[in-house]
């Protein structure tokens, strides 16, 4: 009952698309337009869940270290664009951000927590760059703590689900079978 349960929840948390855009800031504010921006893209959803899957695989200090690399990189990547510093590549990299930590997960890579920290900080700074590009006409600082309020809980749902199936008796299985779908989605998505 508990494996058909997870199951179900999983299923339907990775086929469940946004229904909506990013929001006015006018009209819905900046910390709610912040907080659903990572909420609007499939690519920030899915490196997001990846980052918890991998750090809930490796264990230990990675189940705090790793997302907190993330979204402190992040916020970094937000001022730079804020602050008018051109980051090349930013799109490409966020897609390869998709392929690679699907990657990591399906193949259960292991690393100390430290360079997991750092593979995952160096995308995290083209997302971060990608979220300041997009500001609009937001303010930064609710615009930024709701992204970064958005992207934790992302990070702690990845975190759950993938310490969920780890209880699971072919849970490895199926945590490199989700890390093997998000690299494909990555390649849809670079090739649509």
């Amino acid at each position: 009952m508990k494996t058909r349960l997870l199951l179900t929840a999983a299923s339907l948390a990775a086929s469940t698309m946004p229904a909506f855009a990013h929001l006015d800031p006018a009209e819905h504010g900046s910390l709610l337009a912040g907080f659903t921006h990572p909420l609007s893209g499939l690519d920030h959803i899915l490196v997001m869940i990846a980052v918890g899957l991998w750090a809930a695989q490796i264990g230990g200090r990675a189940l705090w270290v790793v997302p907190t690399a993330f979204v402190g990189t992040m916020a970094f990547g937000f001022a730079l664009a804020i602050a008018g510093v051109h980051l090349p590549f930013v799109e490409p990299a966020i897609l390869a951000s998709v392929v690679a930590l699907g990657l990591m997960v399906a193949m259960a890579v292991r690393m100390e927590t430290g360079a997991c920290a750092a593979v995952v900080g160096i995308f995290a700074l083209f997302h971060g760059y990608a979220h300041g590009g997009e500001l609009g006409a937001a303010g930064a600082l609710p615009f930024s703590a709701g992204f970064v309020v958005a992207t934790a809980l992302l990070h702690i749902a990845g975190i759950g689900l993938g310490l969920g199936i780890g209880r699971l008796s072919s849970g490895r299985i199926i945590s490199r079978m989700i890390g093997g779908l998000t690299a494909f989605a990555g390649l849809a998505l670079i090739f649509a």
